[in-house]
Order: C-alpha cells, then sequence, then structure tokens
C-alpha cells in the first residue's frame, strides 16, 4: 500500500484541512499519514475557537520517523500557520520527499486579498514552497500574489492561461487554477503541464453556495486519485465533479454552509467514480 504524508492542521470539530484529508485519502486506498501543524477546538469560522500552534513538535516527530527509516510515496500540504511551518515543510521536503510526489494547496487568500492573519513576506514564503513542488492548486487570488498579476473578477480564457504561463516559472510540472470560471453558471479548473506543454480545462454548473472546507475536499480527493496511479487529468475532474456533488448533497439538508460539507455522506459515491 502506498504512503502519503499530510501537512497541515487539525480543527477537533468542524470539516476541513486533516479532518477531510485523512478519510477521503484512506477511503482511496493510500495510507494517509498526518503531521499536525495546530490544534484547533473548532474551525474558525465559528464564533471562537482554541488554537495550538504545535510547530515544536513537528521536527522532533519527524525525528522520529528519519529513525525507524519511515519512506512515503507523497507529501501533501494545506493550511501552514507561518512562515516557519513553511521553512520546516521545506525541509520535509528534502527528507521525505525525493522519492515521491509533492503536492501543494498554498492556501493564504480568495476574493482578491490574503488572509488576515498572513502579509506579503508570508506569501513570498509560500511561493517558494511551491517551487519545490510537482502540482500545485492555487485558487486566483493565490496565483495573482504568487505571480504579482493584478487580480480580476471577471476575466477571460486568455488572462487564466498568462496566469498559467506565469506560474509554470515558479518549477511545478503542474499547475492547476481552481475556481475558475470560463462560461455564465459554470466553475471548475484550468490546469498545465509544463513537460507536455498542454492545458486541460474542466467545469462544472455552479452551484448557489460556498461552504467551507471545499478545497480541501478537492485537493484531498484529486491527491488520492493521483496517489492511485491517476492521470492527473482525471484525478482534477473526479475531484471537481466529487466536489460538486458533494455540495449538491449537502444542500438538500439545508445545512449552513460555514460548518462545511457532508462528504461523509458521499464517500460511497466517490470510491466508485471513475
Amino acid at each position: 500500500m502506498k504512503r502519503i504524508l499530510t501537512v497541515q492542521d487539525i480543527s477537533c470539530l468542524g470539516k476541513c484541512s486533516v479532518t477531510i484529508a485523512l478519510p477521503v485519502i484512506s477511503a482511496l486506498g493510500t495510507e494517509c499519514v498526518i503531521l499536525p501543524t495546530a490544534l484547533l477546538s473548532n474551525h474558525t469560522l465559528f464564533k471562537s475557537f482554541t488554537v495550538l500552534d504545535l510547530s515544536d513538535q513537528i521536527e522532533p516527530i519527524t525525528q522520529k520517523w528519519i529513525d525507524e527509516d519511515v519512506r512515503f510515496d507523497g507529501i501533501y500540504t494545506g493550511y501552514l500557520g507561518s512562515i516557519d511551518q513553511i521553512d520546516m515543510t521545506k525541509r520535509l521536503f528534502d527528507t521525505f520527499g525525493r522519492d515521491g510526489i509533492v503536492f501543494v494547496d498554498p492556501v493564504m487568500a480568495d476574493n482578491g486579498k490574503l488572509y488576515p492573519a498572513f502579509d506579503m513576506d508570508y506569501a513570498r514564503k509560500n511561493t517558494e514552497l511551491c517551487s519545490h513542488a510537482d502540482i500545485i492548486v492555487p485558487n486566483i487570488t493565490e496565483a495573482c500574489i504568487m505571480t504579482d498579476t493584478e487580480y480580476r473578477e471577471e476575466y477571460d480564457e486568455s488572462y487564466i492561461k498568462e496566469l498559467l504561463a506565469r506560474l509554470v516559472k515558479l518549477g511545478a510540472k503542474i499547475t492547476v487554477l481552481t475556481g475558475v470560471s470560463l462560461s455564465e453558471g459554470k466553475t471548475g479548473i484550468m490546469g498545465y503541464d509544463k513537460d507536455k506543454d498542454e492545458f486541460y480545462t474542466y467545469q462544472n454548473d455552479k452551484v448557489g453556495a460556498m461552504f467551507h472546507g471545499t478545497g480541501d475536499l478537492f485537493s484531498s480527493t484529486a491527491v488520492g486519485e493521483i496517489m492511485k496511479g491517476m492521470d492527473w487529468k482525471d484525478a482534477m475532474r473526479i475531484a471537481a465533479d466529487y466536489t460538486a456533488h458533494t455540495i449538491e448533497v449537502t444542500l438538500r439538508d439545508s445545512k449552513d454552509a460555514w460548518y462545511g460539507v457532508d462528504f461523509e455522506t458521499t464517500l460511497s459515491d466517490l470510491i466508485t467514480m471513475r
């Protein structure tokens, strides 16, 4: 069985980060080892929360793995809370990422702005992290920040292709932009394979709701399918379909969007998707 390491935070209550990555990747048939960067009582869209920074545990934990000669077939990173954690993660790539795929979701911004906890120093460091990856999946805002491109709410295909052209110069072999809407009522992804000089676009019907954790669901699904040996384009297509399907199922239960999606209900559907 293949084994992947995911590096991101744990929210004890709420559906995001590790509490999505672990079950989704496991359901797709890959062992998912976790390296938590922080422990939260619940995710940050609740009225209040506690957070424990686990930066001081990252190196002691990984040293034990080195002592045990642990190997990984891939590393998948999500939300990293500080510049120090990004530096630690880069060292993880050097130690454990040489023989497998490195997949980075550079979670730091949306809707044209950095998240409140981050500044441009953090953004530049996250850009460095992306340069060490095989696959990166930024949204449009993150891509604009990393490439010093003007953010636009309205755009066309040429704008997205130019963003991808700038992103590939960072170093990743495959770059996928998420949240791309190329026609009215549609949303999805557009990616570029540098080695094959090949673009790929996939669109779903846009659902009239924004749910917390859907980016984590998309990335975790894509990672799980890629670890099974699936071509990146098919992995992204399934990830987009599964995320859209899970949003639709969640809407039937009319749960508040801020809480998250009911992926537990749809996991059995994911396993049979092709």
